[in-house]
């Protein structure tokens, strides 16, 4: 019976073989697939890491633990050593490569393992990233190679040579760990593509206005210009008491608006589509200062103030990006500001303010809709708003492939008249 390896160096081997079939199984599909991989790719990360650990401490174990001696010699027994040699030299370089890929991004995404233990980027130059992404592809495909390479030289030994290799890096001599342990290969390489994301449903492509309204937008204004007319219509056969109302309203003189003071625990959330899921947060800091008459709306003016940085969707991978250039681009614009002169009444107890909304840099025409309840010196708000994030450069790289073309915004508070 072959000498074993000891019980160390066998439980090494299975628990990275495993590792490695999901990692190249999961490694193929996530190039394509965009902000919908994020998740997958955080995993990705956190197994590498995993794969690097076990490999480093297999080595020490390879010089630690006496090895069984080589089965053949010639030319097949240097194939074989310079297989092994490959393995070890992959298993090492594609999570190094990996890791140096992510340090050297444009985008800085934070690296939890497994979402608990953070790894910091290494101090590597931003130049260099092309050299990291070219050699993690390159280290990839020969990995792919001496894995398969290994997997068909110990079946070459255990089957068709009958010297019980596979036995070697075996606990015991058993048929069923025999054939449960190289299990486990198929195993992991089935784990990865059964958790690979559905395919995308196709992008049903919206209509913009020339001042970057949405076309429900403007199906919005073209039904409030229905309903304009029609009261006009309406009211041209009642002409001279139109005029004598006109005259007695300029009789009456409206005074100036009341100021509002925000409440403490109010809400501004936002809502992105992600290839059939949504994405959800909220903006933990922001002010607002309005000055408005819920019967004179023309007369109000609006101005809101979001601190960029206090964005949230609660997942700390997702989170840590939000801040960068890709997104929100903080450190140049820590904040949006949201401004409009004057409203609309659109309904009972509903209005909307059409102004700008100014966030990274870029300023673009914006409307916002909402409604007040109550009555006397304290109002609810509630409200909503849909904003194309393109024109302000929100979600610009790779990992926002998937995302919706709009964000819903929405917002709650309580209103004291000052």
């Amino acid at each position: 019976m072959p000498q074993r390896y000891s019980q160390i160096a066998i439980v090494l081997h299975w628990a990275i073989a495993p590792l490695l079939a999901f990692q190249i199984s999961v490694g193929w599909a996530l190039e394509s697939l965009g902000a919908r991989g994020f998740s997958l790719f955080q995993l990705h990360k956190s197994v590498g890491i995993s794969i690097l650990v076990l490999t480093l401490a297999r080595i020490v174990v390879r010089y630690w633990k006496p090895r069984p001696a080589k089965l053949e010699g010639g030319w097949q027994g240097a194939l074989a050593s310079g297989v092994h040699v490959g393995l070890y030299a992959f298993m090492l370089g594609a999570p190094l490569t990996g890791w140096a890929l992510v340090s050297t991004a444009k985008v800085k995404v934070p690296t939890l393992i497994f979402g608990t233990i953070p790894l910091p980027h290494l101090p590597l130059p931003a130049a260099s990233h092309r050299l990291a992404e070219g050699g993690h592809s390159l280290i990839a495909w020969l990995g792919i190679a001496l894995f398969a390479l290994h997997v068909a030289g110990a079946v070459r030994h255990h089957f068709l040579m009958g010297d019980g290799l596979i036995w070697r890096m075996m606990p015991r001599r058993s048929v069923a760990l025999l054939v449960g342990l190289p299990a486990l290969i198929l195993v992991g390489f089935g784990v990865g593509r059964a958790i690979l994301p559905a395919p995308a449903p196709p992008v049903v492509p919206v209509a913009l206005a020339d001042n970057g309204t949405t076309a429900d937008d403007m199906a919005e204004d073209g039904d409030d210009a229905v309903d304009n007319a029609a009261m006009a219509a309406g009211n041209a056969d009642n002409g001279m008491t139109n005029v004598a109302n006109a005259v007695v309203a300029e009789d009456a003189p409206v005074g100036p608006p009341p100021a509002w003071t925000v409440q403490p625990g109010g809400r501004i959330g936002f809502s992105v589509g992600n290839d059939g899921e949504a994405i959800s947060g909220s903006f933990g800091k922001w002010t607002a200062d309005i000055v408005m008459d819920p019967d004179h709306p023309e007369s109000a003016t609006i101005k809101a103030v979001i601190d960029m940085a206090s964005a949230s969707v609660g997942d700390a991978y997702k989170d840590g990006m939000l801040p960068g250039d890709e997104f929100f681009g903080v450190a140049a614009h820590p904040t949006a500001t949201f401004t409009a002169t004057g409203a609309e009444k659109t309904g009972a107890n509903a209005y909307r303010a059409k102004g700008k909304l100014t966030l990274k840099g870029v300023s673009r025409p914006q409307s916002i809709r909402f409604t007040l309840s109550g009555s006397g010196d304290t109002r609810k708000v509630t409200g909503s708003a849909s904003i194309l994030r393109a024109p302000f450069g929100v979600g610009n790289g790779d990992s926002s492939n998937g995302l919706a073309p709009q964000v819903a915004l929405d917002f709650s508070f309580t209103a004291k008249k000052k």
